[in-house]
C-alpha cells in the first residue's frame, strides 16, 4: 500500500479505507479472511487496511495476523490484554482506524465480503451510515433467531433505534467514526444500536448469512443476554415504568382480596384464609423482586459509568512499514 508522499505528483493520493477486524480464537480462519479481504479490495480504487483487533485470544490469533503484516499485506495487529468482550473490540477497531470510512466485520467472514463494494458505492452517494441487515439468517439455531427477534423488536419498539435483523457489518464515514468513537463516552456500550443513534445520512443493504468455515461461535447465552440487558438499559427507560405497572397491579390485587374480605364479612362468612394470604404475599413478593432487579440493572449501568475505566486496554500493536520497520 503506497502512502500519499510516495505517489506520483501527477497522480491524485487515493482514499483510505479501513476494515476492522474484531477476532477471539480466530487463529484458524484469520488469515483466509485477511486474503480475502485483500482480493476483494485489489478490484476497488482505494487504498486500505485491515484492523485486525485479537479480543484476547486463547490461541495464536494475533501471531497469525501479524504474520500476515510482515508477507506484506496492509494489516494491523491489536491484542488486548484480556478478553473484553466484541463492543470493545469494536471500539478499539474504529479508534485504530484511519481511513476515511471503516467497515466493520466479522472474522468468521458469515458477513459476506463480497458486499463491500455494494456499500462503498452507497458511500459514494452521499450515505454516511450503511448498514448489513440480514435478509436469511442462515444455519442459525431457531432459538438464537427467536431469542435475537424478541430483544431487537423490544429494542426497536421501546428505544427507538432500529437493529430489526441488524448486523455488526456496517460501513462509516469518518464523521460518523468520531461521533462514536469521541462523541460518546458511555462505556457500557451497544455498537448497532449507536449507529443508527447517532443519525448522519444512512442505508441499509441486505445480505444472506454465509456459513461458518472455520473454527466455532464464541458467543454463549451468558454473553448474548448481557449484551441484550446494555441494549436495553443503554436506549431506554421503559422497564422502570414496569416497576409502576407492577404497583398498580398489586394495589389492584389489594382492593381485590380486601373487598372479598368485606363482602365476606357483611354476609356472615369466614373470611378467606391461609391459602389467599399465602398466594398474595408470594405474588407481591415476586412482584417487589422483579421491581428491584429492573432497578438493579440502571444502577449497574450508572455504577459502571462512573468508575470510569476504560472500556479496553491495549497489549500489543504489530503493524509493517513499507521499509520493513
Amino acid at each position: 500500500m503506497m502512502t500519499q508522499a510516495e505517489l506520483p505528483a501527477n497522480r491524485p493520493a487515493r482514499k483510505l479505507l479501513s476494515v476492522v477486524v474484531p477476532a477471539f480464537n480466530e487463529a484458524t480462519g484469520i488469515q483466509a479472511a485477511i486474503l480475502t479481504l485483500t482480493r476483494v479490495f485489489d478490484t476497488l480504487a482505494y487504498d486500505f487496511e485491515v484492523v485486525v483487533v485479537d479480543d484476547g485470544s486463547r490461541d495464536d490469533t494475533f501471531g497469525r495476523a501479524a504474520a500476515m503484516a510482515d508477507a506484506g499485506h496492509p494489516v494491523r495487529a491489536i491484542r488486548l490484554s484480556r478478553n473484553f468482550g466484541k463492543e470493545a473490540a469494536l471500539l478499539a477497531g474504529l479508534q485504530h482506524a484511519g481511513g476515511d470510512a471503516v467497515v466493520t466485520i466479522d472474522a468468521d467472514l458469515q458477513h459476506p465480503p463480497s458486499l463491500i463494494p455494494a456499500m462503498i458505492q452507497a458511500w459514494e452517494s452521499g450515505a454516511k451510515v450503511v448498514h448489513g441487515v440480514k435478509r436469511d439468517r442462515g444455519d442459525e439455531p431457531l432459538l438464537s433467531t427467536v431469542r435475537a427477534s424478541i430483544v431487537n423488536a423490544l429494542l426497536t419498539k421501546l428505544g427507538g433505534v432500529d437493529v430489526r435483523n441488524s448486523s455488526d457489518f456496517k460501513l462509516l464515514d469518518r464523521a460518523a467514526v468520531d461521533a462514536l468513537t469521541t462523541a460518546l463516552p458511555e462505556r457500557r456500550r451497544f455498537y448497532r444500536g449507536l449507529a443508527d443513534w447517532i443519525g448522519y445520512s444512512q442505508t441499509t443493504l441486505e445480505f444472506d448469512v454465509a456459513p461458518r468455515k472455520h473454527g466455532q461461535s464464541g458467543w454463549r447465552l451468558r454473553s448474548l443476554v448481557a449484551l441484550a440487558l446494555t441494549a436495553l438499559v443503554s436506549f431506554t427507560s421503559a422497564p422502570l415504568r414496569i416497576v409502576s405497572v407492577l404497583g398498580l397491579l398489586t394495589f389492584l390485587l389489594g382492593m381485590g382480596v380486601g373487598a372479598d374480605a368485606i363482602w365476606s364479612w357483611v354476609h356472615g362468612r369466614a373470611v378467606s384464609g391461609f391459602t389467599t394470604i399465602i398466594m398474595t404475599l408470594l405474588l407481591i413478593g415476586s412482584f417487589i423482586m422483579i421491581s428491584l432487579g429492573i432497578i438493579g440493572e440502571y444502577i449497574a449501568k450508572i455504577y459502571d459509568e462512573i468508575k470510569q475505566r476504560p472500556m479496553y486496554i491495549v497489549d500489543s500493536l504489530y503493524e509493517r512499514t513499507r521499509d520493513g520497520s
